[in-house]
């Protein structure tokens, strides 16, 4: 497996501040931090809907 030692990981970061800039940096781990808590939010979400069987209704059942 690759791993990620503490050379690649000084190269990275500097590579960050070099494109972004130390100013955007904090702006964009936020951003993404929010973003994948609204990602496990959906998936929860989308998984109590599924917990239960669901019918649909008939058209014969609603009064016109």
């Amino acid at each position: 497996m690759m791993g990620l030692g503490t050379t690649e990981i000084v190269v990275i970061a500097a590579v960050l501040v070099v494109l972004f800039g130390a100013k955007r940096i904090p702006e964009l781990a936020k951003s993404l931090g929010l973003s994948v808590n609204a990602f496990k939010n959906g998936l929860k979400f989308e998984a109590k809907d599924e917990a239960g069987p669901k019918e649909t209704p008939r058209l014969e059942d609603k009064a016109l």
